[in-house]
């Protein structure tokens, strides 16, 4: 263990055992699984995160070895760890410049938010120059000035390869393209079957798998627009379960997204068109609908249908509302009552 200690604070780590842990230290081949909790601090003790609060609940975090994190300090510093160890890392800003980047993943994906999330008004041009804020004044201001961070880690859990199912995130670019055709195919299956919450789950981890590869590439670069002509089918998929959900203003937010970059995308604008008249907005489901049979005249009897839906639902409304406004005049009125 001091061997370890030394060797750390030759690299501009300094290690203090807060509690020593069970058995050997593991061997750490590559491809075990560690998880373990974190709590990532400035040397004056404000703490950043804290991976049993983080987004309001507790979720350790859970690494490959070998498999290049982004925060290499982490995969370092675990393996001179026991299981159940608690010990304490103040490392130089040279391990930490990365921090802030991983940090605003770590707090996305607690946030429960959605792959596209920062992606959803902007593309191209306007999408790069947003990038100069990672959306935290904390954060923003460490990446601005790094610094020496101090990590509290409790290695939770030490799993050898082969030991456990690989976790999208954990594989290679190659493994994620390979994998993306199989998850819209499971999703595929599973929406035929009905089972429509877990149908969207697939399409949402295969957006979520190719964003991650597209994050890699330079907005408006070729590859970047053959990862997003993956994406669009698989987004308009689940924007079709959300359809069936009744998540009328998420569908809203997609499509108008997609129509963003595909101008002439017919798919699109009829889910657009569809829940715009679920949410009584009429005009705009005209408007949605218009443009599909210009698009697709051979949709005619579809958009018919659906406009003849939408009618009836807004007499239905009108009348309903004419009711409950003639009953509230129609009362009659208070009488003033003595104690």
């Amino acid at each position: 263990m001091e061997e370890d200690a030394r060797k750390l604070l030759e690299e501009g780590i300094c290690k203090k055992l807060l509690s020593p842990g069970k058995g050997a230290v593991p061997s750490f081949p590559n491809g075990t699984k560690v998880v373990f909790h974190y709590r990532t601090s400035l040397r004056d003790g404000k703490v950043l995160d804290d991976s049993r609060t983080l987004g309001g609940h507790s979720k350790p975090m859970e690494l490959i070895l070998g498999k290049k994190f982004k925060l290499a300090v982490w995969e370092r510093v675990v393996t001179t760890m026991r299981q159940g160890e608690i010990s304490e890392f103040t490392c130089d800003k040279k391990h930490t410049a990365l921090y802030p980047l991983v940090s605003q993943s770590l707090r996305n994906i607690s946030a429960g938010k959605d792959p596209l999330e920062g992606q959803r008004h902007c593309c191209g041009i306007a999408q790069i120059h947003s990038h100069h804020s990672l959306g935290h004044k904390d954060l923003d201001a460490l990446q601005a000035s790094p610094q020496p961070l101090v990590f509290t880690i409790e290695l939770l859990e030490v799993l050898p390869p082969g030991s456990f199912q690989l976790d999208v995130w954990a594989m290679t670019d190659e493994e994620k393209l390979e994998l993306v055709p199989q998850i819209h195919e499971e999703g595929n299956m599973l929406f035929k079957q009905g089972q429509i919450k877990e149908a969207s789950e697939k399409y949402y981890n295969g957006i979520a798998c190719l964003k991650n590869l597209q994050m890699k590439e330079h907005p408006g670069d070729q590859s970047w627009i053959k990862l997003d002509h993956m994406i669009t089918p698989l987004l308009l998929n689940y924007c079709q379960c959300k359809l069936l959900q009744g998540q009328y203003y998420e569908v809203i937010e997609h499509c108008t997204s997609v129509l963003f970059k595909y101008e002439d995308n017919v798919k699109a604008f009829y889910k657009r068109a569809k829940a715009h008249a679920a949410v009584w907005n009429e005009r705009e489901a005209r408007a949605d609908f218009a443009k599909v049979l210009e698009l697709d005249p051979s949709l005619e009897p579809s958009v018919a249908k659906e406009l003849k839906v939408m009618e009836a639902k807004i007499r239905t409304k009108d009348k309903e509302d004419k009711s409950r406004y003639k009953g509230l005049f129609n009362r009659p009125p208070a009488t003033a009552t003595t104690g």
